[in-house]
């Protein structure tokens, strides 16, 4: 996956880190050969326990509303796999 296909539009971190990121983090799902929804099922998690132990509780609805927004946005219609 590129940058053109994930949810940032902008950001304050190099695209090189960004990537770097994602693919150690697809590398630990590829290797422990995890499948879709249990990918799914762990980075959820991981978003919501972020969002909940990093962000003040004012701002979480909207934060979690933004992000849900965004990943709306960046999924697409094509037949791709």
């Amino acid at each position: 996956m590129s940058l053109d296909d994930d949810m940032a539009q902008s950001s304050r971190y190099s695209d090189e880190r960004v990537e770097q990121l994602l693919a150690e983090m697809a590398q630990i799902l590829h290797k422990d050969k995890a499948p879709t929804d249990l990918s799914l099922m762990v980075l959820g998690n991981m978003v919501t326990n972020l969002i909940n132990s990093d962000v003040a509780p004012a701002q979480r609805r909207s934060l979690a509303r933004s992000f849900a927004d965004a990943l709306q946005a960046s999924v697409r219609d094509d037949n791709a796999h």
